[in-house]
């Protein structure tokens, strides 16, 4: 299984040159049943990067572009009637898929976003009264824009929590934009991409996180870091029971990514920042996103606050 979850990561690594790191976040949330929120300057990646998970795992894609005349119908679908046989046929929209990019979220209104957050959560869309589950599985790509940009509007806490993991790609290094200053074409090479897996083994690798054992220990170190989050005065709010299980769930999928059955205070540590940071504020924060500077310096101040084996 190890050596299938390489394979997916090199095939990705092919295209999104010197990532890994960010690359192999992506995978996690992925096999942790999580939804992606990527989120960074125009032309850094971000769809680039979602285009191909959905190919090297052989998923069916849709990609929405949100705009601020962007309607929830256009997302979900709409029932239109059928002159010829009197009565409602309902249309789906692009939310019936199996990975679902949406580019530039921010940039759409507040009610537009509302219309994703039943998908996430539950799997499933209701309109006009009518339950409809989603393809399993469903995985929600988002790319965000930073809020400094024109035209964008911020994600509120709750479509915030819906993400299991926040990641930002940043610029290349300077080997990695000599390659393509060279004519390393990241865009012929995504078109190249085959499959490396079939559905049957990703829910496979995804049944596998469940399985990964967690300690006693292990569990007390997570709960002490809650707490600190809910009762530290740096903190505005701390993590909810949902936050808590995510980052239970993606700590399990980075142990399993990197070969182990069991996890360790590491693997919490890791997907520390993209698992917690987007889910706190501080006291002193401005907005419900914050700057990446003070989310990253409250993700380090609750790291080196709580120690790994609990005072006698």
């Amino acid at each position: 299984m190890n050596l299938m979850i390489q394979q997916i990561i090199n095939s990705v690594g092919q295209v999104l040159l010197g990532k890994e790191v960010e690359v192999k976040l992506a995978v996690t949330c992925l096999l942790a049943h999580g939804h992606l929120l990527i989120e960074d300057l125009p032309g850094m990646g971000k769809t680039t990067l979602a285009q191909c998970l959905a190919r090297v795992l052989g998923l069916e894609y849709e990609r929405v572009q949100f705009t601020s005349d962007l309607l929830p119908a256009d997302i979900l679908g709409a029932a239109i009637f059928n002159r010829e046989s009197s009565s409602f046929k309902f249309l789906k929209g692009p939310i019936f898929t199996q990975v679902l990019l949406a580019d530039e979220i921010n940039r759409t209104t507040p009610k537009t976003q509302s219309a994703l957050l039943e998908a996430m959560e539950e799997r499933q869309v209701t309109i006009e009264g009518q339950t409809r589950p989603l393809p399993e599985p469903f995985f929600v790509i988002a790319t965000q824009n930073p809020l400094s940009q024109a035209g964008t509007y911020p994600l509120p806490e709750s479509q915030l929590d819906r993400f299991l993991m926040r990641i930002t790609l940043g610029y290349p290094n300077r080997a990695t934009e000599q390659q393509l200053f060279k004519g390393v074409d990241p865009r012929k090479r995504l078109q190249q991409m085959e499959p490396v897996i079939d559905l049957p083994k990703l829910a496979q690798l995804q049944a596998l996180v469940d399985e990964v054992n967690a300690t006693d220990q292990l569990l007390d170190y997570l709960q002490r870091l809650v707490d600190f989050t809910r009762s530290d005065e740096s903190f505005s709010y701390g993590l909810s029971p949902r936050g808590a299980m995510a980052w239970l769930r993606a700590g399990k999928a980075w142990a399993l990514l990197n070969g182990r059955e069991h996890l360790l205070p590491d693997d919490i540590q890791q997907v520390m920042p993209s698992v917690v940071g987007h889910r706190v504020r501080g006291v002193h924060s401005h907005g419900v996103n914050g700057k990446l500077e003070k989310r990253r310096s409250l993700v380090d101040h609750l790291l080196t606050s709580v120690d790994v084996l609990a005072a006698s």
